[in-house]
């Protein structure tokens, strides 16, 4: 399978992030941020909720993308055959927000997507090399935030391919502040170790050894690390994954990648 297409977009300097939401450098709280990324910083944002917001970048769409609009948030079975996804359950939920004006406001009614390969590595909708799935829509499908800015999936562990380390591509479709149609893209990334664990066991054990692991690929090296998903759980029961998203709508640029998230 070939590789996703290279990472687009940006993160955020210190003094861009500073400009963007107009608080000082007491706001932040440089001590979180990696080495590798001295120039990504964690800031704390005055809200009600006290959310700690990061800036993130936006990373590449991939190949693989394919606009069903299919609303569902059970997005492991294929619709047209009925067969089910065989993995380890995931939860994912996504909290989008709105960054303005100093705050973290929950965003109400936006469309997020997401999709990724299943166990053996094989996205559907899609014509590869050694596989058709094209008519097919397993492990895709989007939600419409609630008024607390939350979706919620369930599907299964993504498993990997050829080039690419372990992640699910999502998106986020709104209106920026000044009507426009907003969008951004991006890709959840999982801890290393917990990979191992899962892929241990069938049906991921079967398809053997990976390739690549985060810090060789090539797109998870244009911040990635920002984009780790907190899961918890086990395999039998399955696990459940989470992580804020916070937009400037106030830049109506399709595909900003101005961004910030938990």
């Amino acid at each position: 399978m070939d590789n996703d297409d290279k990472p687009v977009g940006q993160i955020l300097s210190r003094r861009d992030a500073l400009k963007l939401l107009g608080i000082g450098s007491a706001a932040f709280l440089a001590s979180c941020a990696a080495p590798e990324q001295a120039s990504t910083l964690v800031m704390t944002v005055s809200t009600n909720s006290a959310l700690a917001c990061v800036v993130r970048p936006e990373l590449t769409i991939g190949p693989y993308f394919v606009d069903d609009q299919l609303n569902r948030s059970d997005i492991r079975s294929d619709p047209l055959e009925g067969s089910v996804s065989e993995g380890t359950p995931l939860t994912l939920k996504i909290s989008v927000f709105d960054v303005a004006s100093n705050s973290c406001s929950p965003l109400e009614g936006a469309q997020v997507d997401i999709w990724h390969c299943d166990a053996m590595g094989i996205y559907s909708g899609v014509s590869e090399r050694g596989f058709n799935t094209v008519g097919q829509q397993f492990l895709r499908g989007y939600q419409l935030t609630d008024s607390n800015g939350g979706v919620q999936f369930l599907t299964i562990y993504p498993g990997w391919y050829s080039g690419r380390t372990v992640h699910i591509h999502f998106m986020i479709r709104t209106k920026a502040a000044d009507g426009q149609d907003y969008e951004f893209t991006s890709q959840f990334f999982f801890d290393e170790a917990l990979s191992d664990k899962v892929f241990s066991q069938e049906p991921y054990a079967s398809k053997g050894q990976r390739d690549t692991l985060n810090t060789s690929d090539n797109i998870y090296n244009n911040g990635g690390d920002r984009l780790l998903l907190d899961a918890t759980g086990n395999s039998v029961n399955g696990y459940i994954a989470s992580n804020n998203i916070g937009l400037d709508l106030t830049d109506s640029e399709v595909g900003a990648s101005d961004t910030f998230s938990q």
